[in-house]
């Protein structure tokens, strides 16, 4: 077994699934910063239309940034259905800017460098001491990257929130190399999209 798949296991056997907020529960609101250093209130983004947030740990992850792009590849479709994705992650805003960059990113990207957002939505954890070496012995440096001097990271989790901040969709993995497709939430907002209009437009 390796060290990825002890963690998948010791994070499943902390119950940490089970913590998380899921679906039909209120979204914990958080302003956090944009890739420019300017204060955004995750409220501010969901009353104006169904919210998708996806958390990813870093633009250091390969696995991440292949979410991010894949992302990048359905904002027609979510412009379509009147939606909205923010992607959050822990590192800091001049890291996220650099994530946006090299990725081309065409949507918001947010600093959650204080973890309220990770810690609301009850995704966050300490890495594991094996995890932590691993890293460390790679120069991944969390603590540095995130700006907060701490070993924790969000557990990658999607969510769809509608217009009264109300959770409809949500998805958490604790094998960071599995993500959702973005079909899949995709088609959650156009069932909801028929379940308010009683067609799709």
């Amino acid at each position: 077994m390796t060290a990825i798949d002890e963690t998948a296991a010791i994070l499943r056997a902390t119950g940490v699934c089970q913590r998380a907020v899921r679906e039909g529960d209120m979204a914990p609101d958080a302003t956090l910063l944009d890739a420019c250093g300017a204060p955004v209130k995750l409220s501010s983004l969901w009353h104006n239309g169904p919210l998708v947030v996806i958390f990813y740990r870093g633009g250091w992850c390969s696995y991440c940034n292949l979410q991010l792009h894949e992302w990048q590849r359905h904002m027609d479709a979510l412009k379509r259905l009147g939606a909205e994705l923010v992607a959050v992650s822990p590192q800091t805003p001049d890291h996220s800017l650099d994530t946006v960059e090299r990725n081309a990113l065409a949507y918001t990207v947010l600093s959650d460098s204080g973890l309220d957002a990770a810690n609301g939505f009850g995704i966050a954890f300490t890495l594991p001491p094996e995890l932590i070496d691993l890293y460390a012995s790679s120069g991944t440096d969390i603590p540095v990257l995130n700006g907060n001097g701490q070993w924790v990271l969000p557990i990658p989790a999607t969510y769809v929130v509608d217009r009264a901040g109300r959770i409809r969709f949500a998805h958490v993995e604790m094998d960071y190399r599995e993500r959702i497709d973005p079909q899949s939430v995709i088609a959650v907002l156009e069932q909801a999209r028929i379940g308010e209009h009683g067609t799709t437009a």
